[in-house]
């Protein structure tokens, strides 16, 4: 088995941002993979700011970042980028995808600068079935007390309050908040509940709370790839306070 170091770090608001930084330095060797462009599919329509990008078009970018059969990934970034791609690898059939804690600034050598010349790989991919949840399936369920939604945003934008991101401030009813700023911090009375589905804003920091449920023993939780930004603009009931 190689291993192959992705950086995939990026800023909401700049998509531009993240490749600026990969090449201002990353750890030597690494490829990069970026959140809207590779990690995403933004020509699809009406679900959210990050829709999850086809089979082919993931097979096509992880191929290209040097990911195939017997390849360990580790990833590194911020804002959920890492374990976006954490999330895709598994979802599409690679469970070797480690994330580095503390993202680049954990990284004890040296920095390369420039592009990289990546060996590029296949990626087959294998799509798992079950680990999402779309919004209507979210909103025929929304009084299934076995059902738990974990919103992972930070506090104030569960609670709705104004802010430059959602267009409708609030949140799933009944939804409780696990800020993916927490890190792999899960609270013990979620790791019980039958059944757990996890959104954020456009389903990328969401990653983040999905990976340290999955450390906690719940790799069964499940995504809403569309998120608020497709929640909101759909029309769907909302809750504050």
């Amino acid at each position: 088995m190689r291993y192959q170091f992705v950086d995939c770090r990026w800023e909401l608001g700049d998509p531009a941002r993240g490749r600026e930084l990969y090449l201002a330095g990353h750890i030597p060797g690494a490829s990069f993979l970026d959140v809207d462009e590779d990690l995403s599919d933004l020509s699809v329509e009406g679900a959210g700011r990050h829709p999850l990008p086809s089979a082919e078009r993931f097979a096509e970018s992880a191929s290209r970042a040097g990911i195939g059969a017997g390849v360990l990934v580790v990833a590194y970034g911020q804002m959920g980028g890492a374990e976006r791609l954490w999330w895709l690898l598994r979802h599409f059939g690679h469970n070797g995808c480690a994330v580095l804690q503390g993202g680049i600034d954990a990284w004890q050598g040296p920095l390369s600068q420039g592009e990289e010349q990546v060996e590029p790989a296949y990626f087959e991919p294998q799509p798992r079935s079950g680990d999402t949840m779309n919004a209507d399936g979210i909103a025929s369920r929304l009084d299934d007390n076995g059902l738990v939604f974990v919103d992972a945003r930070v506090e104030a934008r569960w609670r709705g309050e104004a802010n430059p991101i959602d267009k409708i401030p609030g949140r799933i009813p009944s939804a409780v908040n696990v800020p993916f700023t927490q890190g792999s911090a899960v609270p013990a009375e979620l790791l019980g509940v039958p059944e757990l589905v996890v959104y954020c804003g456009s389903g990328v920091t969401s990653c983040v709370t999905l990976l340290a449920l999955a450390q906690a023993g719940r790799p069964d939780a499940k995504l809403y790839p569309g998120s608020w930004s497709e929640w909101e603009g759909r029309g769907l009931p909302v809750e504050s306070g």
